[in-house]
């Protein structure tokens, strides 16, 4: 096990942990916003309208509705990146790396509307019906390269299997590993509760819902995300009101140390403005995924007459996930 983790430590100084990622990342972002005129700005009060059906047709093409889609892209990301995410950018970079997980967020919503919209748009109809889709296509149909000659250099077949397997790769890092190891381990920790199985109850549970396909984890999930998001908003809620005299000096903490960086008080490291950064914005990542491809592959499922209406329903992901949730458990640590 020593060997593996200090593999994937190894791995990460050249990806997630290269100093140059995050500029890769938020500067893919402001690009997007820039040059389409800040869309999650814009679009944000017709997102919420698209989202609760107002434009829908009945001869839309998909297997889901957008708020089934959203549900189901929130599905991968409401959990682990929002609790454990946040904590540990917290304790590494103390109350300013939230500061830029928001940032990470706010261009994020851009990144995310033209992923889903390409993604929506280049998608493939099976003859059965079903939808396929994800930056997978996208690649395969609009990244080859053609040559004087008239010859097609097959770049984006090349690309798209790449990014395809670098998929189930990064569902086993950024998803079902941290999402097992947090529930099995505070369900040991709290109800004393093995380990193993939690997670073999979870693999069956699992199996039973995503064997259905993209209708089953649709439906599945379009119930529980609202349901725990909800909860979750009112546990915060509580712990942050019943020590409310900290509300004030919690929040202003997060902003006041965002270009300085952060002394080692109240419990978390201390950390320079460049290490506040990199760890607010990967940690931004992690939590609401904008860029990395995954959210996409559920939102090309969508019903949609445009794919651009799915590209803003995708704005209200980063939104919701990061902008509120994070926010809300980094103020529960905090207060």
């Amino acid at each position: 096990m020593q060997k593996i983790n200090g593999f994937i430590l190894w791995l990460d100084q050249y990806m997630g942990g290269h100093p140059w990622f995050v500029y890769f990342l938020l500067g893919t972002g402001l690009f997007f916003t820039i040059y389409l005129g800040f869309p999650q700005i814009r679009y944000f009060r017709h997102a919420i309208r698209v989202v609760l059906g107002k434009f829908d047709k009945k001869s839309d093409i998909g297997d889901t509705s957008h708020f089934q889609a959203l549900a189901t892209a929130l599905s991968g990301t409401v959990g682990t990146g929002n609790i454990a995410g946040v904590a540990l950018a917290i304790h590494l970079g103390g109350p300013a790396a939230l500061f830029w997980m928001l940032i990470t967020a706010l261009l994020g919503m851009c990144t995310k509307f033209v992923e889903v919209l390409l993604s929506h748009k280049y998608r493939d109809v099976l003859p059965d019906g079903s939808i396929s889709g994800g930056p997978m296509y996208y690649m395969k149909k609009k990244l080859n390269i053609k040559t004087k000659s008239g010859k097609i250099i097959k770049t984006g077949v090349w690309l798209g299997a790449f990014f395809a397997f670098a998929t189930i790769l990064s569902s086993f890092g950024t998803g079902s590993l941290p999402q097992i190891n947090s529930i099995s381990g505070a369900m040991f920790a709290t109800w004393n509760i093995n380990k193993m199985i939690t997670g073999g109850i979870l693999a069956v549970i699992l199996a039973l819902i995503i064997i259905g396909g993209i209708k089953r984890i649709a439906k599945v999930t379009s119930a529980l995300v609202p349901a725990m998001a909800i909860i979750y908003f009112i546990g915060s809620f509580f712990v942050i009101a019943t020590n409310y005299e900290n509300i004030i000096p919690s929040f202003l903490s997060i902003f006041s140390d965002a270009f300085t960086g952060s002394a080692a008080v109240g419990g978390f490291l201390g950390a320079s403005f460049a290490f506040s950064f990199n760890r607010g914005v990967n940690r931004g990542l992690f939590s609401n995924e904008a860029g990395q491809g995954s959210a996409p592959i559920a939102h090309s499922a969508a019903r949609a007459h445009e794919p651009v209406s799915e590209g803003v329903v995708a704005i209200l992901e980063p939104f919701i996930d990061t902008i509120i949730i994070c926010m809300l458990t980094g103020m529960v640590l905090l207060s």
